[in-house]
């Protein structure tokens, strides 16, 4: 049963982010591997946590095709989804990019500043596959690069044994978890591969894990270096990604989902309750929690999770989500629902409420979120897959000092100088600049400033 409270009792740690292991000794045992042996420890770590090792880790791009068609022929409904949100996330993507301008701009006379907004050269983009393989974060992760203008977008993603190699893999024992299939051809789950045929990747490849983000962050003989790793993954995934921030750029380290409803009385229950299960059946240390002034909503929405967690497939996920880290916080304001709010500054924030200045207020007052839902109709499932929003958000807190994944993650934002000699701009840059290379005691400053304006 999910837990009810007043907001004077709940405690300080629930605002704090959390951590739910290190994996950082494996982890760097297995980054370190990679450098040193590049393809070869993607077989070795590839067998022992891997279903399938391939011959070769490319998949031809014939195999994305024929994913995709195979999808489209025999499972309509979900292709035409795929396209669906893919041109959604392209429209909104593309938006994002037209906010990033580039200028020129003479702030003193003869002195030029500007900005140039350019993309990566190769991104690389993180699928998991395990117990259910994300096709939707294909389209959060390909998208935005390409609307970037990033000429190559690769994509890694765990193995599966090609189905030319099922009854070989039979004979042997092998393409299960703990026994590896070797040498097969290059395959991954088909959903993940028609994917990234709609959405445009350049090269897939089949490897998961830890091992996958090394390939990506160092290169090896098969895999290219990248410049930006983004995606989720389990904790070692997301540890790997933490080791080799430096060497490329990465979009977060993302830490169990969460959902956060703000509720008054208009807000439906049922609804309610969905959303809640909806994020509850993540994982089992997703969080889902409802902030509301009504105590009887409250209640009500309790009692809706229970009815509804019977006839959930997902039900025993959801459940100790629930039980564990689920909570109803009653508050006596709406003010203080949006301190709440901001306080645990959650990846997903529901606002639902009717139309009006009340649902104003609120959305006027929070301002820590990775995405903000605003009314009744606004369902954050809808953000999750087909609204054109980026569903790869802040976790765990971190919403108070970064966004989701976007554009942004794929450019950068460079300056640049130019100056007119024949304006007094130089004269006051240079002398300037030759101050305060004698108060910092850069003579070499100072004399490259105050050299140019010698001359003349």
């Amino acid at each position: 049963m999910i837990k009810i409270q007043n907001y004077k009792n709940v405690e300080d740690d629930f605002f704090k982010g959390r951590s739910f292991g290190d994996s950082n000794d494996v982890v760097k045992s297995v980054l370190e591997e990679v450098q040193k042996k590049g393809d070869a420890a993607l077989r070795i770590y590839g067998q022992k946590f891997d279903v399938s090792v391939p011959a070769e880790f490319e998949v031809p791009q014939e195999e994305l095709k024929a994913a995709a068609e195979k999808l489209k022929i025999e499972k309509r409904e979900v292709y035409d989804a795929i396209v669906y949100s893919h041109d959604l996330a392209l429209k909104f993507a593309k938006k994002q990019r037209e906010s990033f301008t580039d200028f020129e701009d003479e702030l003193e006379p003869g002195i030029f500043t500007g900005q140039k907004t350019i993309p990566v050269d190769r991104a690389g983009c993180y699928v998991p596959a395990g117990r259910f393989p994300l096709v939707s974060t294909v389209i959060m992760t390909v998208t935005p690069a390409i609307a970037a203008g990033v000429k190559d977008v690769i994509l890694c993603t765990p193995p599966r044994v090609h189905p030319a190699d099922k009854v070989e893999a039979g004979k042997q024992g092998a393409g299960i978890p703990g026994k590896a299939y070797v040498g097969g051809k290059p395959y991954a789950d088909e959903g993940i591969m028609a994917a990234a045929y709609i959405c445009g990747v350049n090269h897939l490849y089949a490897v998961g894990g830890s091992q996958a983000i090394g390939a990506m962050a160092y290169g090896t003989p098969s895999i290219p270096k990248v410049d930006v790793i983004v995606g989720p993954g389990n904790k070692y995934v997301a540890s790997a990604k933490k080791e080799v921030y430096g060497t490329v750029g990465i979009d977060m380290i993302a830490g169990p989902t969460e959902v956060l409803v703000i509720a008054d009385d208009s807000a439906n229950p049922s609804w309610v309750a969905a959303d809640l299960l909806a994020q509850a059946e993540h994982d089992v240390v997703a969080q889902p929690i409802l902030v509301t002034t009504s105590e009887n909503l409250a209640n009500k929405v309790a009692e809706e999770i229970e009815i509804q967690l019977d006839t959930l497939t997902t039900k025993e996920t959801a459940r100790k989500s629930v039980d564990d880290f689920g909570r109803i916080i009653i508050v006596e304001s709406l003010e203080q629902a949006a301190e709440v709010a901001n306080k645990k500054a959650p990846e997903h924030l529901e606002l639902a409420m009717a139309i009006g200045s009340e649902r104003d207020k609120v959305q006027n007052l929070v301002h820590n979120y990775g995405s903000l839902f605003i009314g009744h109709y606004s369902a954050e499932v809808f953000g999750d897959y087909s609204a054109g929003l980026n569903h790869t958000l802040p976790t765990s807190g971190s919403a108070k000092f970064t966004g989701g994944l976007s554009v942004r993650m794929f450019l950068k934002t460079v300056t640049t100088l130019r100056v007119d000699e024949s304006k007094n701009g130089i004269f006051m840059s240079a002398a300037a600049a030759g101050y305060l290379g004698d108060a910092e005691g850069l003579a070499g400053h100072a004399r490259a400033a105050r050299i140019r304006i010698e001359k003349k």
